[in-house]
């Protein structure tokens, strides 16, 4: 899919106490380690943990409460129509609030499967769908950690070239970016310090 605009950012937009909010509400509930598609929580092993920190090493905390979604959500809503994208989509994922802590990152992935959700529930929201926006928010300061650039790979398909450009302007606190979850990205390695950022996936059904 060739796009014009490959992401699209609001620089400050979450007034700075609902960022503190989601970072205080983030750090009372009890974290779990970060997985990737093909590692499953319940037969987590210590060669399976190895495995999957060689790919990403964070910790998140699963959050759904609808005030994070309407602070949110309308800036996913501006940036699919001020883009030009006008991806169709209708439902959003649990929010993901992530902590980097030195030494821990995410490489290089993209956010969307290569089929639909299959849920057993056919009734639920997300079956037959597949993710078609991210959004990532800055929740931390940019003095309070070293590191954790989200970076961008625009090759493009092209392979072995790559293009990767840093997101630098969701650096400051309360900024965020939207762009397709099939573009490739990853968070480098934090130096220092903690950086704390929230994430929300969009679906809709598949493209046409």
């Amino acid at each position: 899919m060739n796009l014009f605009y490959k992401y699209w950012y609001f620089q400050s937009v979450i007034p700075e106490r609902i960022c503190d909010d989601i970072v205080r509400y983030g750090h009372q509930v009890k974290d779990q380690l970060g997985l990737t598609g093909e590692f499953n929580s319940q037969n987590l092993n210590n060669q399976k943990i190895k495995d999957l920190k060689k790919k990403r090493n964070s910790n998140i905390v699963w959050l759904s409460d609808r005030w994070i979604y309407n602070e949110i959500l309308p800036y996913v809503h501006e940036a699919n129509k001020k883009s030009g994208w006008n991806f169709e989509w209708d439902w959003s994922e649990q929010c993901q609030f992530t902590k980097y802590k030195k030494g821990q990152y995410y490489d290089w992935h993209c956010d969307s499967w290569d089929r639909p959700y299959t849920k057993n529930d056919k009734n639920d929201p997300a079956h037959g769908k597949i993710r078609k926006l991210s959004v990532t928010v800055t929740l931390s300061n940019p003095n309070e950690y070293k590191g954790g650039e989200l970076e961008f790979d625009l090759r493009n398909g092209m392979p072995g070239k790559k293009n990767i450009i840093k997101c630098k302007e969701i650096l400051p606190k309360g900024s965020l970016v939207v762009f397709p979850s099939h573009i490739w990205h990853r968070v480098c390695p934090v130096k220092s310090g903690e950086r704390n950022s929230l994430v929300i996936w969009n679906l809709g059904k598949p493209f046409r």
